[in-house]
């Protein structure tokens, strides 16, 4: 009894130090950005590790929004201070601009057929997938020419373009497995009670799957927010985003670490105010269909 009670607690005692390891390795990486943001320059490539910044500074945070001759003028930084000269302000901008509007469309188009592909298996089955079975390079060398070509290369009507059109094959995917959890009685129904198609999927249809819809929102957000490849192809200096922007940061000191941690600890800031916004909705949304008969 005492061996089968000492293993049921060494069991337990494993599980849970387990769960502390991988906790920590996954938060670690978030832990040290946010400190590194409040680090000063003198402890961004110290002789030895700072585990935790001993002289906090917000100043990696005010660089990214006003001029290094404004911060002069204020009196929080030196002119000889190693800083970037421009903000970080149009590259926050642009990828809230870029990811919501392109968000949005490849909701509306993405969601629209997959709906067609569940109820009157329009377009076949899933090779709309096949798009994204590629390597981002192959597909993005002809689109730099059809771009080049008319004139959309770094411009914003270009980058919300790729982000609505990649992203669709995604939402299809996604969605049709919504629709296809549906009984199809419920469309049924709707429609001898006197409804169109359209209103049928606008005020019956579309309800029932919004949790759904809202993880999916979220996917693709993320898709776009934290999208590198595309936006350095496409982008030079008009239309740059936040990751982008964070590997600009170089000075004649070098990496300006501490810019860099804090642009990122800004980018986390919209995905965690949407993730919390639809809280409600992503539970549901992820086991929507798991417990179908």
């Amino acid at each position: 009894m005492m061996k089968v009670q000492y293993e049921n607690l060494l069991y337990t005692a494993i599980k849970y130090l387990f769960g502390l390891g991988v906790t920590f390795f996954a938060l670690f990486p978030i832990y040290w950005m946010l400190t590194m943001a409040l680090k000063p320059f003198a402890e961004w490539s110290p002789t030895e590790v700072h585990w935790w910044p001993w002289d906090p500074t917000t100043l990696n945070f005010l660089v990214l929004f006003f001029r290094k001759d404004t911060l002069v003028e204020w009196g929080l930084v030196k002119p000889a201070e190693p800083l970037i000269h421009d903000t970080a302000t149009k590259a926050i901008l642009n990828s809230l601009l870029f990811s919501t509007f392109g968000t949005a469309v490849a909701l509306l188009v993405g969601t629209f057929a997959a709906y067609a592909m569940s109820r009157y298996r329009a377009g076949g089955d899933y090779m709309f997938l096949t798009f994204r079975m590629l390597p981002p390079i192959a597909i993005l060398m002809p689109v730099v020419i059809w771009f080049s070509t008319l004139r959309l290369m770094d411009s914003p009507i270009g980058m919300i373009l790729l982000y609505s059109l990649f992203p669709v094959p995604f939402v299809i995917w996604l969605m049709r497995s919504f629709f296809d959890d549906l009984p199809r009685e419920i469309d049924e129904a709707a429609l001898m009670d006197g409804c169109s198609p359209a209103m049928t999927f606008v005020r019956v249809i579309l309800p029932l799957v919004r949790g759904g819809f809202a993880v999916t929102a979220l996917f693709i957000f993320i898709l776009n927010w934290s999208d590198l490849i595309v936006a350095l192809t496409i982008t030079q200096r008009i239309s740059v985003t936040i990751p982008v922007q964070i590997g600009l940061f170089e000075s004649d000191a070098g990496h300006m670490y501490g810019i860099m941690a804090a642009l990122g600890t800004v980018a986390v800031i919209p995905t965690l105010v949407f993730g919390l916004a639809i809280q409600k909705y992503l539970v549901r949304g992820l086991t929507f269909g798991a417990i179908k008969g």
